[in-house]
């Protein structure tokens, strides 16, 4: 496992402005959207409060990433010794030929390797709670807007060194190429479509020892600070972005089963994937 502690400024490389532009709800595809006096104007003053958040020293990045000996058994990626991810895999009906996939799938039930991290920008909720205090909604709103777009730069900034560590030693992207995914591999968040279920996030947090980068998990799961992001990270060459979708109470039985917990507690972690009425 590996601490990543970069500056501010080499994760800023790495921004997708394009979902700074959503968060503000401005439509339009990045950098064609700049020919929008609005959208230039938002543009140009978020990079001036980068500039002195830079300058200040006002955020930090703390990160981990690791990889583990794996097998799948089933839907689970067994970790021996360490953890086990019960996954969940799709029902819907398909063309044949068309698999319904789980992420277990791209672990190997013979021996293979999983990877995990958790990247978080510390300081933005201090400065934008500062702004509040001034009463500038405006700039509080922005610092937090630069902190998620950070995050999300980290996560692909951690995403690329890992793969460079474990199996793409050469992985020279261009900016394009990363934030169109045109890579190895992927980085699914678990809690998302391709794994639901929240609370497994607890699993990775203690694996990483997610605590002493300064990030914990609500009674939610949900992380803090807000300005976060973990996700499991998959070799496979076919390992590909899917939504698990609707699934029905004999794979919600047999998951429970799996993860040791009650029917009723999966259902409610699970409560927007159920295809049907748990009452």
């Amino acid at each position: 496992m590996r601490i990543v502690r970069p500056e501010i400024s080499a994760i800023r490389e790495m921004i997708d402005w394009q979902f700074f532009f959503l968060a503000w709800e401005l439509k339009g595809k990045y950098p064609a959207i700049l020919d929008e006096p609005v959208a230039r104007e938002l543009f140009d003053e978020g990079n001036e409060l980068l500039d002195q958040i830079i300058a200040d020293g006002a955020f930090e990045a703390h990160g981990a990433y690791g990889f583990w000996l794996a097998h799948s058994d089933g839907d689970d990626i067994i970790l021996p010794g360490a953890a086990r991810f019960p996954m969940l895999r799709q029902q819907t009906s398909k063309p044949a030929g068309r698999p319904n996939r789980c992420l277990a799938d791209y672990i190997a039930p013979s021996g293979d390797h999983l990877g995990g991290f958790a990247v978080t920008i510390l300081g933005a909720e201090d400065l934008a709670a500062k702004y509040e205090q001034d009463n500038d909604d405006y700039k509080s709103i922005m610092v937090k807007a630069l902190a998620d777009r950070l995050a999300e730069a980290f996560a692909e900034y951690v995403h690329l060194e890992a793969r460079r560590a474990w199996f793409e030693p050469g992985a020279d992207p261009v900016l394009e190429d990363l934030h169109a995914e045109r890579f190895r591999g992927i980085r699914p968040a678990l809690g998302y479509p391709a794994s639901p279920d929240h609370s497994l996030k607890q699993t990775l947090f203690d694996l990483l020892d997610a605590g002493r980068l300064g990030m914990k998990l609500t009674e939610s799961y949900a992380m803090a600070p807000a300005a976060s992001v973990s996700g499991l990270i998959f070799a496979h060459p076919a390992s590909r972005y899917f939504t698990v979708g609707r699934v029905g109470r004999d794979q919600i039985e047999d998951y429970a089963r799996r993860c040791d917990l009650p029917v009723a507690e999966v259902e409610r972690w699970l409560a927007p994937n159920l295809a049907y009425d748990p009452s």
